[in-house]
């Protein structure tokens, strides 16, 4: 695989791990608790995911490591926002109810019984945002803060073919053709996937 492809699943990993626990425990717990977690939420989504991904980077210097987690700190709060709202529809059906009156404690509630209820459009999410977290990837190869050069990635590739435009145009075609299929790959695996998961979505 792609060092750009790896970087990117690596991105959706953390950033829906996170954004699951966050949005499972304010959901949850509400109260104070969903109040400050959804402030922290709200707060990083005010700023530009990418932007946050560049003064994270950079102030981390280059490499897979680094780019990884400057991408992956502005990614979960849409998914804290997702499962939020899924688990605050779980928590009121009966199988709730039926695991807290069989004496459940309440995160073995929320992690065996919500959360894996939950997590259908959370696939469909990881899907869709393979192919954004792939052009993050390949944003902060081209503008020198992500990995650096012999690393093969697509970003980097296409800033090393910049140099030799337009005369040896054809240099630039492979990786800007990879990244153009990769994302739209993605993207029709997430069609496919919120169809089959949710039906009624699809609808």
């Amino acid at each position: 695989l792609s060092v750009s492809v790896l970087a990117g699943f690596a991105v959706v990993l953390i950033g829906s791990a996170i954004g699951t626990l966050v949005g499972g425990i304010a959901g949850f717990a509400g109260g104070w608790i969903d109040e400050i977690l959804m402030r922290l939420t709200d707060l990083v989504l005010t700023v530009p995911n990418l932007i946050l991904a560049m003064a994270i980077a950079a102030a981390l210097g280059p490499g897979f490591q680094n780019m990884v987690l400057a991408i992956s700190l502005g990614w979960w709060p849409g998914y804290a926002r997702l499962v939020r709202g899924e688990v605050l529809s779980a928590r009121e059906e009966v199988y709730v109810t039926a695991a807290r009156a069989m004496g459940a404690s309440r995160a073995r509630v929320l992690f065996c019984h919500v959360l894996p209820n939950c997590i259908s459009p959370v696939i469909v999410k990881m899907s869709l945002d393979m192919g954004f977290a792939i052009l993050a990837v390949a944003a902060l190869g081209f503008i020198g803060i992500g990995v650096r050069p012999p690393v093969p990635e697509w970003g980097t590739m296409l800033a090393t073919a910049r140099s030799y435009m337009p005369d040896v145009w054809w240099t630039a075609m492979a990786p800007g053709l990879a990244i153009f299929v990769s994302v739209f790959g993605f993207n029709l695996l997430g069609d496919g996937l919120r169809d089959l998961l949710d039906p009624r979505g699809g609808r």
